[in-house]
């Protein structure tokens, strides 16, 4: 599959289009990144609310 400005399986057009594909597929990770580490962060923080709440109905 060609990039539709492509007219033909052409080295430059083949490697315009990998060129794509690899920044597209890096800023999906880095995104997806992003979004796991936010994630992580709000799993931290509940978890630490609920420990707080927990030792102070010990008391």
């Amino acid at each position: 599959m060609f990039f539709p400005f492509c007219y033909g399986p052409s080295h430059n057009c083949d490697s315009d289009y990998k060129q794509y594909k690899l920044k597209r597929l890096k800023a999906i990770r880095d995104f997806l990144e992003a979004r796991l580490a936010a994630t992580n962060a709000e799993i931290e923080t509940v978890e630490r609310q609920m420990a707080t709440s927990v030792s102070a109905e010990a008391r």
